[in-house]
């Protein structure tokens, strides 16, 4: 008798919130939030301003307690997971305001980060590679970070992200402020950072560079999820489009 092959077993989210409710003081600004990341996978995290895209990434990294609901790494509940130890298991976050350390050079910055390298997996991300990924860093490698531009601290920003060698990068506002020829260098290296197979939150206010790099879109509206599937079925809603996210499709 020939054996019936075994499906294969399905592999848990690498991040996960399930049911997630949180907020600031007595205000309550996520309710019941569903969100699942694969490896390998960008998600592309929509919304307008103050609808909980901010606050969310918060409470995935362990930055703001969950009051109900949960988040996972990996299927393990990871509620009793301090932000550094979620960073551990390859969770890797490049903040709205960028958090570079302006007193340190741009090599100082990046070692930091290999600081907190993970070795439980391959690496991908040494110092060589990720100054051949933003030759700018390279040309400044001795200089300090409050004497780059705002689009040479996001490189870094990012940069020093790499340097953790994540299993998942979140970026929170990725080109915020950022001329135009600087947001498509930012594109074109998260693209590469795709292409390697680093899982991905992205979170930019650019709308078609978002769709066109992620493999899934999740809007949230005041708090909850209001659109979460293929980016091609955004886009080929205009009234979806316009009423969440104020643009044409």
């Amino acid at each position: 008798m020939t054996p019936v092959p075994k499906a294969p077993i399905p592999r848990a989210p690498i991040l996960e919130a399930r049911r997630l409710s949180a907020g600031y003081d007595e205000s309550r600004v996520l309710h019941a939030i569903d969100l699942t990341l694969h490896a390998g996978e960008a998600i592309g995290l929509m919304g307008r301003n103050g609808m909980g895209k901010t606050t969310l990434i918060r409470a995935l990294l362990g930055l703001l307690p969950a009051r109900e609901g949960s988040v996972l790494i990996d299927g393990t509940d990871a509620a009793a997971l301090p932000t550094f130890a979620r960073a551990r298991l390859g969770i890797a976050v490049v903040p709205e305001n960028r958090g570079i350390f302006a007193s340190l050079t741009v090599r100082e910055n990046l070692r930091l980060g290999a600081a907190n390298r993970q070795t439980d997996w391959p690496p991908q991300w040494s110092e060589d590679r990720v100054l051949a990924l933003f030759p700018r860093l390279r040309q400044r490698i001795a200089n300090r970070g409050n004497q780059l531009s705002g689009g040479e601290q996001q490189m870094l920003a990012i940069g020093r992200a790499l340097m953790t060698n994540p299993r998942v990068l979140i970026l929170d506002e990725a080109t915020e402020g950022l001329a135009p020829l600087m947001r498509d260098e930012i594109w074109r290296v998260i693209g590469v950072v795709r292409e390697a197979g680093v899982a991905a939150i992205v979170v930019d206010k650019t709308v078609d560079a978002v769709l066109s790099l992620a493999d899934r879109a999740v809007v949230l509206v005041k708090g909850a999820v209001a659109f979460d599937g293929p980016p091609a079925a955004l886009r080929a809603d205009p009234d979806l489009m316009a009423r969440y996210l104020g643009v044409a499709g």
